[in-house]
């Protein structure tokens, strides 16, 4: 393919993160009353408990599940977490991408925890979660790989009796896959993936058994201020009512609460994981009929609907060695963004050469449709210059 496709990306944002807006996103629609007034104040805190209301809402948590508006995004709800409850029993951590490792580090070389047990797998693949005990140890892991594009495909290797808590980074599952909130006790996610909110606030999301350990356990580490979540053996539950650790930014607030009630008008949860799954189905069924492209993920099963992640598959270009592949990738995202076309669809820097398109429920998938021709386009643009410098 030499001559350039017809038709373009209405909106060309395919980044995982901060992800696209919602459509019809304007920054006129977001109430501004809150601005310049203190995050304490009535109107603050009301609006703060709205956000919290509409994400019970939308994601369809349990009552009696706390859910609070942390600091520091996806990272800093799990750092808490980690920090605060890790520690009461031996721990499984189970990494199979970069985020995953990263949350190893902390336990392993930060905490340093003797009783952590890692159970990893490489790029592409899913631990054997046979091996994890949910019954008596802790569990923490991501449900949805962000930089390998592999999520777990149920919750069913969770003990139901588990005595250990389970803790599920869902960043980039929350609003596009079904969390089984039964299994999990700790759930974090942040605005800027599923819902393409703003960036630097995280959530947090507590069972009861979680709040139980928090109240009857003491790590044997201090803990900065940013961490704490009681005070005197009990839960601040402040916290959980719109009473921040530190100040959040009450416009990233309004933007939160504006794509919350977005989720509530075209049908929720449901419709928000059908739109996630159908945008997906694009670049899958793209895939498999393209053949210089191929699915990080290897079984389609744990394949992720949200950062669907892809590595170069011509045989003429793997041939030429890691270099070659690398080159391609690059080349091929340069040439998307001087178009217009695709910003932000590099692999993760941590994770194999290739390509990384979000299809979140706020992409179309007509812009999902119009995009893949670019990709074969870009491609044989730069089969060509490798060929032609061989």
């Amino acid at each position: 393919m030499t001559s350039l496709p017809a038709a373009r990306p209405r909106a060309p944002f395919f980044s995982s993160g901060p992800c696209a807006k919602r459509p019809g996103w304007s920054l006129q629609n977001l109430k501004t009353d809150s601005l310049g007034r203190s995050h304490r104040a009535k109107l603050g805190k009301a609006r703060l408990k709205l956000a919290i209301d509409l994400t019970r809402e939308v994601l369809d948590v349990p009552a009696d599940y706390r859910i609070g508006i942390v600091p520091a995004s996806d990272t800093g709800a799990v750092e808490m977490v980690l920090w605060s409850m890790l520690g009461a029993r031996p721990v499984d951590m189970l990494a199979w991408e970069s985020f995953g490792e990263g949350w190893v580090t902390d336990v392993v070389k930060q905490l340093k925890l003797a009783d952590a047990r890692v159970i990893s797998a490489p790029y592409g693949e899913l631990p054997d979660l046979s091996q994890v005990d949910t019954k008596t140890r802790d569990v923490v892991f991501t449900w949805n790989g962000t930089t390998s594009g592999v999520r777990v495909p149920n919750a069913d290797w969770i003990a139901a009796d588990r005595e250990g808590l389970t803790i599920c980074d869902a960043t980039s599952a929350a609003f596009a896959q079904k969390l089984d909130f039964a299994k999990l006790d700790v759930v974090t996610f942040s605005w800027q993936k599923v819902l393409g909110g703003e960036a630097a606030h995280g959530m947090l999301i507590l069972s009861p058994r979680a709040v139980e350990r928090l109240e009857s356990y003491k790590p044997a580490w201090p803990l900065p201020k940013i961490f704490r979540m009681t005070k005197g053996g009990k839960l601040i539950e402040g916290i959980f009512e719109g009473e921040t650790i530190n100040t959040p930014s009450m416009l990233a607030v309004e933007d939160y609460i504006d794509a919350l009630e977005w989720a509530k008008s075209i049908g929720g949860l449901n419709a928000l994981v059908a739109k996630a799954d159908s945008n997906a189905r694009v670049i899958h069924d793209w895939v498999a009929e393209t053949p210089w492209i191929a699915n990080l993920a290897k079984d389609p099963a744990t394949a992720s609907n949200t950062s669907v992640c892809l590595v170069i598959a011509d045989p003429d270009v793997v041939g030429q060695g890691p270099e070659a592949v690398a080159q391609v990738a690059k080349g091929i995202v340069s040439a998307l963004d001087r178009e217009g076309v695709a910003f932000d669809i590099g692999a993760y820097r941590d994770a194999p050469a290739g390509l990384r398109i979000w299809c979140g429920a706020t992409v179309e998938r007509s812009d999902l449709e119009a995009l893949t021709p670019w990709l074969d386009w870009a491609f044989a643009q730069e089969k060509a210059k490798l060929a032609k410098a061989a």
